[in-house]
């Protein structure tokens, strides 16, 4: 993690100095203010194993808070599922909401050093928006991440990443994004 001075985040400037220009260039926007912008980050983490063992859901959630460098949050069942052996209240998740510097700095590390360690990757799904200019990403392994040490992993989990705008549309959200240097497939 980087130190709380007053320095930003590479993300961040980047997104002041060449994203905000090239988007009021692309969208006729006339005022700085009206650029769509990363809103906040969310990491998610189901861990069906938890429902026979408590340790896996502790192990998942250290390892998502080594990946967001913040406390994840335990996410529990809302209702009782016979078929999945889950009752009403037990954990079976975690999910950590990341915003402002942190969010930035998340986004950096997730581009330049986590995307490129994905085995055969070929770019990110460009068609995972929601229509509201939101969108998600699935990750299979989260040893991807070199926070993680592979040695001490238990088991390797996927996680659901959802990166939030404020774009009204899912083509703004999208070339606030690919200006953002995420590597969309063809």
């Amino acid at each position: 993690m980087m130190a709380k001075a007053n320095t930003k985040p590479r993300y961040q400037e980047i997104y002041e100095k060449e994203v905000v220009p090239a988007m009021q260039k692309k969208f006729g926007y006339k005022n700085k203010h009206e650029v769509p912008q990363l809103q906040k980050v969310v990491m998610n983490m189901g861990v069906g194993e938890a429902t026979t063992d408590r340790k896996h859901i502790e192990n998942a959630a250290n390892d998502m808070a080594l990946i967001a460098g913040q406390k994840p949050v335990i996410t529990k069942a809302k209702q009782s599922n016979a078929s999945f052996k889950i009752r009403d209240g037990q954990a079976i998740g975690c999910k950590v909401t990341l915003r402002r510097q942190t969010m930035y700095e998340f986004i950096d590390r997730f581009v330049t050093i986590a995307l490129p360690r994905v085995r055969d990757f070929r770019g990110i799904s460009g068609k995972s928006f929601d229509g509201r200019g939101n969108y998600a990403v699935g990750i299979k392994e989260h040893i991807i991440f070199p926070e993680i040490d592979y040695d001490k992993v238990d088991q390797i989990r996927g996680m659901d990443i959802v990166i939030c705008t404020t774009a009204k549309t899912d083509e703004e959200a999208k070339e606030l994004l690919r200006l953002l240097k995420l590597p969309f497939n063809k």
